[in-house]
């Protein structure tokens, strides 16, 4: 079908050529589905820049941030980009907290060798702003209803935890990160010896169903 607006999704960036891939296959397996346009955008380190794809915009868009929690990015830089849209667009709230994302982890760690049941901590990029904190507390709660068992929180950075003080041996680590990068890179090496490490959640088919949800939600008339 064709819809009344294109879709634009929106990444943070990373200098890793494979997490910048989980961003555009996102945005291709959404726009298959949608029968819209689709662009993947980046806020930094990656081209093409949200802020120069919205300043061309040449028909209406609706964006869904690929951000896991709230932060600057989502309640500053990307709002002043839209500001200066070259045409209408409605921006809408980060991809997580989200049950799709928690059953998306789940599978994750069940690919890595966990144990349904099993200790997990979910290790967030983490951020100093409180709203993010919340998110992440949010994240860790889906995650323990999707696995039905203990989950704990620690972050790489800003508010919380480190993983070096709740990651014991024998616990299978749910990384709460959308792409592969300098922050998977480092909890791998962080992660005590006899600790299973999923991969990330990239571009799973759950993700894929939720991204098409909200661009549905941004914009009814996106019907598959």
């Amino acid at each position: 079908m064709n819809g009344a607006a294109d879709l634009v999704t929106v990444a943070h960036g990373t200098r890793n050529l494979d997490g910048n891939q989980v961003s555009r296959a996102l945005a291709a397996a959404a726009s298959a589905r949608l029968g819209v346009s689709a662009t993947a955008a980046f806020v930094e380190l990656s081209e093409p820049l949200f802020a120069d794809v919205v300043a061309r915009l040449e028909r209406p868009a609706v964006v869904v941030p690929l951000l896991l929690s709230t932060g600057f990015h989502v309640r500053v830089d990307l709002p002043d980009a839209v500001s200066r849209a070259s045409a209408p667009v409605t921006l809408g709230a980060p991809l997580g907290p989200d049950p799709l994302l928690a059953r998306a982890q789940a599978a994750r760690l069940v690919e890595a060798g966990a144990t349904p049941g099993q200790r997990v901590v979910l290790v967030a990029a983490g951020s100093t702003d409180e709203a993010a904190t919340s998110d992440q507390l949010g994240a860790v709660a889906l995650l323990a209803r999707a696995w039905r068992g203990p989950v704990e929180l620690a972050t790489l950075s800003g508010h919380g935890p480190r993983p070096a003080e709740v990651v014991r041996p024998g616990d299978a680590v749910s990384p709460y990160l959308l792409s592969p990068g300098f922050f998977h890179d480092r909890l791998r090496r962080e992660s005590p010896e006899g600790a299973i490490v999923a991969e990330v959640i990239g571009a799973h088919p759950l993700v894929v169903d939720l991204v098409v949800e909200r661009a549905q939600q941004l914009a009814p008339q996106l019907v598959c």
